[in-house]
């Protein structure tokens, strides 16, 4: 690592889940900072994903509005983050707005991926940058190799990892008395990654059967409240978690969980960094690169999709997801929980 680097400025402004596959790469800067500063800066509705994380020493929360500047809001967090007078940035997205942000903040050595698109001249805001590693290798390992731009090795020794807040721990028990409730997530954000409600039904009935408690949960989009409602009328017996009022009080909420099940989504890296167990399902996306990793989780490919990588909805004659059965779902989930007593 560069000497003179005592106080470091981590940079994400991308989505929920890439904030929860960056703590890796942020503990690894931590193991070399020691005694040093560990800031992190990302959006506001992403904070609390990282806000009970004790060896960082201060999350910073910045105010956005998708599809908007804000420099209005965001100008007090700029000032504020200039009287640090960090040392150094690191950009784990490097995209227009970190690229910008990370240059209002003033740190002498700025750290991005050399990569190319946005706004004329934004790679060579960075003083030190890393190209970008091929696709194939897992999301996680990947925001750890731009840390080689400082001359640290990426090793892969640290998992995901997040905290509730303890202080909504007697709520979240309020609205999940028992803690051997298998919770299952069925939206994504791009509908073509959805396992089809048909295959949740079958599953429902499966599973149940089991023995296993499903709450279900959704995003609160108005197609996804469609999609559970839609959903109650084929299981009117399933259980709905209630819609949660912020990101905290879910997080209390799932880390009660015994399992988690879903496609790739945001919801299922949040598990996967509150060390529960999880069954993932993939079609569009690929598995390797950003299924969770570890014994305690399971992940299902589908098999190779058809669809342009740039639609949200399946444009194929059969579904990919679809070839994923029920089934082989619950067999994954048996084996999982099997092994999970052994893992502790």
């Amino acid at each position: 690592m560069k000497p003179g680097l005592n106080k470091i400025l981590a940079v994400q402004f991308k989505y929920f889940g890439d904030a929860v596959l960056m703590t890796p790469a942020l503990r690894v800067l931590r193991e070399h900072l020691g005694a040093g500063q560990l800031h992190v800066l990302v959006a506001e509705d992403t904070a609390p994903l990282l806000e009970h994380l004790k060896w960082i020493d201060r999350v910073w929360a910045m105010p956005r509005k998708r599809g908007k500047a804000g420099l209005r809001r965001s100008w007090p967090v700029i000032q504020a983050l200039r009287r640090e007078r960090f040392d150094a940035s690191v950009d784990f997205a490097s995209n227009d707005r970190g690229a910008l942000v990370s240059l209002m903040v003033g740190a002498p050595h700025r750290l991005g991926w050399d990569q190319p698109g946005g706004f004329w001249g934004r790679r060579w805001i960075y003083t030190d940058r890393v190209p970008l590693p091929p696709e194939e290798v897992h999301e996680s390992l990947r925001l750890e190799k731009l840390l080689e731009g400082w001359g640290i090795k990426s090793q892969g020794r640290f998992p995901v990892e997040i905290q509730p807040d303890p202080a909504l721990a007697a709520k979240a028990a309020e609205i999940v008395p028992v803690g051997n409730v298998v919770l299952c997530h069925m939206a994504s954000s791009q509908p073509k990654k959805e396992w089809p409600p048909s295959h949740w039904q079958d599953f429902h009935r499966l599973a149940t059967a089991a023995g296993y408690h499903l709450l279900y949960t959704t995003a609160r989009g108005g197609r996804e409240r469609e999609l559970m409602a839609d959903y109650l009328k084929r299981v009117p017996e399933a259980q709905i978690l209630p819609e949660m009022p912020d990101l905290a009080l879910f997080l209390a909420v799932l880390s009660r969980s015994q399992a988690f099940v879903s496609a790739d989504t945001g919801p299922l890296h949040f598990a996967a960094g509150l060390r529960l167990p999880t069954v993932s399902l993939f079609g569009p996306s690929a598995s390797s690169r950003w299924a969770p990793l570890g014994p305690r989780h399971r992940a299902l490919a589908a098999g190779q999709c058809v669809c342009d990588v740039h639609h949200a909805i399946c444009k194929a004659q059969g579904h990919c997801m679809a070839r994923l059965a029920p089934e082989k779902v619950l067999l994954a989930l048996n084996e999982l929980l099997r092994a999970g007593r052994t893992l502790g």
